[in-house]
């Protein structure tokens, strides 16, 4: 992790929560929607440790440079796309503001710079735990 890197995460509050809820699993396009319009003006970076599906490709190759839109981003996640070890970084200008990972398709963690965003996610996953 690259130092800058490491300190904007320092200054963001986060949560995780289990990836499955009964039979279904919380996608990267579902938690895209649920950031509401917080996110909907952010560019994304996305890297996978296990491509799992060629939209991975896709989203890898457009994260390169200034990254995506996250409409572009939701096109590529949607239908159904489970992942296994992603991360998607969300950036307001250049400045790191949610990261969302993704461990071995089991858990999700959400870091946000805004508390509101993550008070939000624990509505709708009341299993989720503070980081």
């Amino acid at each position: 992790m690259s130092r800058d890197r490491a300190e904007a995460e320092a200054g963001m509050k986060g949560i995780t929560f289990p990836a499955w809820h009964g039979k279904n699993y919380v996608t990267l396009a579902e938690l895209l929607v649920r950031l509401g319009s917080f996110g909907l003006d952010l560019t994304w970076r996305v890297e996978f440790d296990e491509i799992v599906d060629p939209r991975c490709l896709e989203m890898e190759r457009r994260s390169a440079g200034a990254g995506m839109d996250t409409l572009t981003l939701l096109s590529l996640t949607t239908p159904f796309l489970q992942l296994i070890d992603a991360e998607a970084r969300g950036f307001a200008e250049d400045k790191l503001v949610v990261v969302l990972t993704e461990f071995d398709s089991s858990l999700w963690d959400v870091r946000a710079v805004d508390e509101h965003v993550l008070s939000e996610l624990r509505q709708h996953y009341p299993c989720a735990k503070d980081l």
